[in-house]
């Protein structure tokens, strides 16, 4: 009895805390673990550890020596990767040689579930992506900080391609240059400029990152036409030529006159016709690529 009078007292003096607690506020539901940040995984992270390729778009076009990562739905002895043969032809369980080079991935797919539908399973479920991009590439050539050939990952922009080209030098000009080599040149030749051309400036960087490169296509960095500018201003020096520049606007560039310094009688030394002439400038002439501007004291 005396145990039984000790529980129901226990039982009772809890259940008075658990109210009190209540009460209070002070007794909340238990609430899981959360971080003030979230940490991102990493982009094609899966059980297996492995980054994964950057996805293609289903009318990216299949090359030779392509990876391509198969999974048939309830089928895994036939799921895994197949390399694309010089030929253009994979070898797929069940259908041996089957034709992949010159589809897009969508084409591809559609071609593998009929072939399979039609002799081997019944209604298959297929889906094809690339697991190795290895059949297309472009180059980039010119002011760049580890020019060459750059292996295009699915859908390829020139901005993307300029950063695996590790990025413009500080001499770099803002207006690059693309290629498109006509058929049957190969793009092998990098130096080959028979084609077709089209001009983009990195000054409009939204336009640059809309343009999508194809396989073949030379990307060239000229070098930034400068000007030299000497005198009385403030930092002389050599300095990149922008477009329509004029004579005010690179005075600002060299950081504006010294005191003892006077827009009357600013000349350029130029080539003109093979030969060096002097040419007076006003504020709102332009210069010229290879100008050399002396800006000369003032009398008083």
């Amino acid at each position: 009895m005396r145990a039984e009078v000790r529980i129901v007292i226990v039982a009772a003096l809890v259940s008075v805390v658990a109210v009190s607690a209540r009460a209070a506020g002070l007794e909340q539901p238990p609430q899981p673990y959360k971080p003030d940040f979230e940490i991102p995984k990493p982009a094609g992270s899966g059980r297996s550890g492995q980054q994964a390729a950057t996805p293609a778009s289903p009318s990216y076009v299949i090359g030779p020596r392509d990876s391509i990562r198969i999974t048939v739905f309830d089928e895994a002895e036939l799921s895994g990767t197949y390399q694309v043969d010089s030929d253009g032809m994979l070898m797929f369980p069940l259908i041996q040689r089957i034709q992949a080079g010159g589809l897009t991935l969508r084409e591809f797919q559609d071609r593998l579930t009929a072939q399979l539908s039609k002799d081997y399973i019944k209604n298959p479920q297929v889906r094809v992506e690339v697991d190795t991009y290895k059949s297309q590439s472009v180059f980039v050539l010119g002011e760049v900080r580890a020019p060459g050939k750059v292996v295009m990952t699915g859908t390829m922009t020139l901005l993307e391609a300029l950063a695996q080209a590790g990025s413009p030098t500080t001499t770099a000009s803002s207006e690059i240059t693309i290629t498109h080599p006509k058929k049957g040149h190969s793009n092998g030749a990098a130096g080959d400029a028979d084609g077709d051309k089209t001009i983009v400036s990195m000054a409009d960087p939204v336009a640059a990152n809309a343009f999508v490169l194809h396989d073949g296509d030379i990307v060239t960095v000229p070098k930034a036409q400068t000007f030299y500018i000497s005198g009385n201003v403030r930092n002389p020096g050599s300095y990149v030529l922008q477009t329509g520049e004029t004579l005010e606007q690179a005075l600002a560039v060299a950081g504006g006159m010294t005191e003892r310094g006077t827009t009357r009688g600013i000349k350029a030394t130029r080539l003109v016709n093979g030969k060096t002439v002097e040419v007076p400038l006003k504020l709102s002439d332009k210069i010229q690529p290879d100008d050399t501007i002396i800006v000369p004291n003032r009398l008083f």
